[in-house]
């Protein structure tokens, strides 16, 4: 599958379903860090298997390194900062953070010229800031100090993803495949989140064993989202796959909402339309520029 809004989308629902998910394994006494592992671990072992199945296995230099930087930046920061958070932010806005990842990505591929936005493009991720931004401000309007320390702690995961979404791209190894990408990338982010569970609270694997059904949701969500992430990096590029964030931003506050029990005033869910009329916007400038 090479065309960019299906992957887009598969890639978004999917990625949007980590965070309710999150909210439940950290909720049950699960290490931020070690839910981080089983997301990596899990996605790493089954897409290293389907690579070694679809991809031809020759040498590429550089993999290591990139496996390493991209796993640190994409992996390790964001995903534990969001699951650190989800607590004492919510899964829905916690979501919406990643939802801004649009414009950080946006701003550095301008500045770096990797595959800039059009000017449509660039239109859209400024409707979906606008309903980021409105979402951002009716839900937080009564947060504590110590919540307001979070949130601040929450919107370094848009700087982390957006630099990600730009390296990947820029530093891409020739001759390397996206699902043998996405293995080492998945992989090589496990030792560092180890260390920083175990700093963290220790890596007590019991809380796991409490919420299997969750954490097997989790692995079949996070393996989706990876089986098409990379390839859709390829097809699309940074700034459109950085749409994903759009699109997860309203799964993600779907859930919170049908399933978890949170609530949201009216203002909400008017800049969660206002968010869908962005990625409406993106989506139109991707086929346009693929027409030209």
């Amino acid at each position: 599958m090479n065309k960019p809004l299906p992957l887009l989308l598969i890639t978004g629902i999917a990625f949007g379903c980590n965070f309710p998910l999150a909210k439940l394994g950290v909720a049950a006494g699960v290490n931020p860090a070690l839910w981080a592992i089983v997301i990596c671990l899990g996605t790493g072992l089954v897409t290293l298997a389907l690579a070694s199945l679809t991809e031809q296995s020759t040498s590429v230099p550089g993999l290591y390194r990139y496996a390493a930087t991209s796993g640190l930046i994409s992996n390790v920061i964001p995903l534990f900062l969001t699951f650190a958070a989800i607590p004492h932010i919510g899964s829905g806005l916690a979501s919406i953070m990643v939802a801004t990842s649009p414009v950080t990505t946006a701003l550095l591929s301008m500045i770096l010229k990797v595959r800039p936005p059009s000017l449509l493009g660039l239109a859209g991720i400024a409707l979906g800031l606008i309903g980021a931004v409105a979402i951002i401000i009716a839900r937080n309007a009564a947060f504590t100090a110590g919540e307001s320390l979070w949130l601040f702690l929450a919107a370094l995961i848009p700087v982390c993803l957006g630099v990600g979404n730009v390296y990947r791209t820029m530093a891409w190894p020739k001759g390397a495949g996206p699902m043998r990408l996405a293995a080492f990338v998945n992989l090589a982010a496990v030792p560092p989140l180890a260390l920083l569970g175990y700093l963290w609270s220790g890596l007590d694997l019991a809380p796991l064993l409490d919420v299997p059904i969750v954490v097997a949701a989790q692995l079949v969500s996070a393996t989706i989202m990876y089986l098409t992430f990379f390839r859709l990096q390829a097809v699309g590029g940074p700034t459109y796959l950085s749409q994903i964030g759009y699109i997860a931003a309203i799964v993600g506050v779907g859930i919170g909402v049908t399933l978890l029990g949170e609530t949201y005033p009216p203002f909400v869910w008017a800049g969660v339309a206002i968010v869908a009329a962005g990625i409406a916007l993106s989506t139109l400038a991707q086929v346009r520029a693929a027409r030209v």
